[in-house]
């Protein structure tokens, strides 16, 4: 049997010349055999997630977990669960949404053909949310929506479009704060304890693996939501992202960040004017 392995002491551990080479060694090691980068997010949010995935992975160290990892792909998977960002709801900051439909939909109903960019989508609930926006303004059959994540397994999730009941039901008030115009549950079909969102609003949807920090520009993009994702890297990954975002977006395309996220004193910042501040909400003037 496996003894517990205890929680790093932050006083004792964090910081420490040799847990940092271990975290830039295992950080390596993934790069090298999986070409997974993690190299450049932020230090803190990745000690805390490197020690949980040991603790669950029944090590006593860092240098444990990278030759767990090196040695079992299906271990390599769960730590990318852990890595990657998949905490989202729908209809995330209703506020948002609202002044999307206020202040971007007018814009994208004088496109012929609308694309937009959900990055990092994770679980697919943003997309989902944005497919019905469009639906509701009557652009959904003239757009396309690609939507890219760094983990196959949560894209897999996304595309099969099914989720807890009870978030859903969580989810009708975000909904209908966001200005919904419909019932929210005629969006999706509901079967014991699980609902399934109707297929016609996937029609138009490419699920697809994408890497943020080391995969490069796809097409370009109309609008681009990078929401809730930009918090977890260090400054050097944001900007190298922001260039990313900025290569993809089309002349006065409309970007989205999180809520804590902004475009100040980022290396394009004189690039875009807010739309939304509040909401950030960008415009690329450059």
């Amino acid at each position: 049997m496996i003894a517990a392995v205890p929680d790093p002491d932050p006083q004792e551990e964090e910081g420490s010349e040799l847990e940092l080479i271990e975290i830039e060694l295992l950080l390596e090691a993934v790069h090298r055999r999986y070409a997974f980068d993690f190299r450049d997010y932020a230090p803190a949010v990745l000690r805390r997630r490197l020690w949980r995935r040991a603790q669950a992975e029944g090590v006593r160290t860092l240098s444990g977990l990278q030759e767990r990892v090196l040695h079992d792909p299906a271990a390599m998977e769960r730590l990318l669960l852990d890595l990657s960002v998949t905490t989202t709801s729908m209809f995330r900051d209703p506020g948002f949404w609202l002044a999307f439909r206020e202040k971007v939909v007018p814009i994208l109903r004088t496109y012929p053909f609308v694309r937009i960019w959900s990055a990092g989508c994770s679980t697919g609930e943003e997309t989902y949310s944005i497919a019905i926006v469009l639906q509701e303004e009557g652009l959904l059959d003239r757009s396309r929506i690609y939507a890219t994540d760094i983990n196959a397994a949560v894209l897999a999730r996304a595309r099969n479009g099914m989720f807890p009941l009870a978030r859903m039901r969580e989810a009708n008030a975000n909904y209908l704060r966001a200005g919904g115009a419909r019932a929210f549950s005629d969006y999706y079909i509901s079967g014991y304890d699980h609902a399934r969102f109707c297929r016609p609003l996937c029609d138009n949807v490419v699920w697809a693996q994408h890497n943020l920090v080391s995969d490069a520009s796809f097409n370009e993009f109309h609008v681009i939501l990078c929401r809730n994702v930009l918090i977890y890297f260090g400054k050097p990954l944001q900007d190298r992202v922001h260039a990313l975002l900025h290569e993809s977006l089309a002349p006065f395309g409309f970007l989205a960040l999180g809520s804590r996220e902004t475009l100040r004193f980022a290396a394009r910042e004189t690039d875009y004017a807010p739309v939304v501040e509040a909401e950030r909400l960008y415009r690329r003037v450059a």
